[in-house]
């Protein structure tokens, strides 16, 4: 009989009539947890360090200059005002430091305590399989989502000291966007970029399930992110990179167009959205099977 026939066996013939399975692991209790590890504090430092070291180097460095034709439109008006230093910032971070965060979040969470020998403790509490994932997957969501609020609201802080307040320019067409629009741009950067961190979170999430080591966890997620980002710059392969889970992660910067573009987000949030549905899906039933011994 699996420990979960038994634990349900055992829960029928009643040992505890006041035990609710509602009441297990509280959401407060996992949050709490959580803040208190080591990795948690250290992943916000970076996030909320970077800010103020990429004005520092533009300060040492001085301003970028767009005479090199190979320099990315975003760097050359960086340091025109905080929207655009928070633009450069938020281009700089989406392709790895976020996934990094991200996946730490999510990764982490399960294969911690398979590590630390804890989890058949957690499930003998009892705690239900399903809500123990919920409660762990509500949390570690809730830190990843944090996180990357954390950095865009640094950068906005960091160039307003650094660079001061000015228009939102347009690096394609070098015009500057009303403040209000401007401000609604970044909402949306920041929303879609959320939404297309769901599919690193998932599939995290689902390596966490997986193995015992959380350092696994983390790694393989970041690890299946770059080997995404590198097939996709293998044109050949045409139109069949707009399935890989990262071609569409800077499709957030058609929303600095003078007219608002959201035919690549639209596809990039449906991709995501898909991708976590499935991964998450996957986390749930290898996670029901699983012969927890550790």
């Amino acid at each position: 009989m699996s420990d979960t026939a038994l634990r349900d066996e055992t829960g029928r013939r009643g040992a505890d009539p006041t035990y609710r399975p509602r009441r297990t692991l509280p959401l407060r209790v996992e949050a709490a947890r959580q803040l208190r590890r080591r990795r948690t504090w250290i992943a916000f430092a970076v996030l909320l360090l970077l800010p103020w070291v990429l004005a520092a180097a533009f300060k040492i460095g001085g301003s970028p200059s767009g005479d090199n034709p190979n320099t990315p439109g975003l760097v050359t008006v960086a340091t025109t005002g905080a929207l655009n230093f928070t633009a450069f910032t938020l281009f700089a971070s989406v392709g790895f430091l976020l996934v990094v965060a991200v996946a730490l979040f999510c990764g982490d969470t399960v294969a911690s305590e398979a590590g630390w020998a804890s989890l058949r403790y957690l499930l003998a509490a009892p705690v239900p399989r399903v809500r123990l994932l919920r409660q762990k997957l509500i949390v570690a969501l809730s830190l990843s989502a944090l996180a990357v609020l954390s950095l865009p609201v640094m950068a906005m802080i960091t160039g307003i000291y650094v660079f001061g307040w000015a228009r939102l320019r347009l690096p394609a067409t070098d015009t500057a966007l009303p403040n209000g629009t401007a401000l609604t741009r970044l909402l949306i950067i920041v929303g879609y970029i959320l939404v297309s961190e769901l599919v690193v979170a998932a599939l995290a999430f689902l390596l966490s399930v997986t193995t015992d080591s959380p350092l696994g966890a983390v790694g393989g997620a970041v690890g299946l992110v770059i080997v995404s980002n590198i097939i996709d710059a293998v044109t050949a392969l045409g139109h069949w990179r707009e399935f890989l889970p990262t071609h569409w992660q800077f499709a957030w910067t058609d929303a600095l167009q003078p007219d608002l573009v959201w035919t690549g987000m639209v596809k990039g949030m449906v991709l995501s959205a898909s991708y976590a549905v499935i991964f998450l899906a996957l986390a749930v039933r290898r996670f029901r099977n699983k012969d927890v011994v550790s």
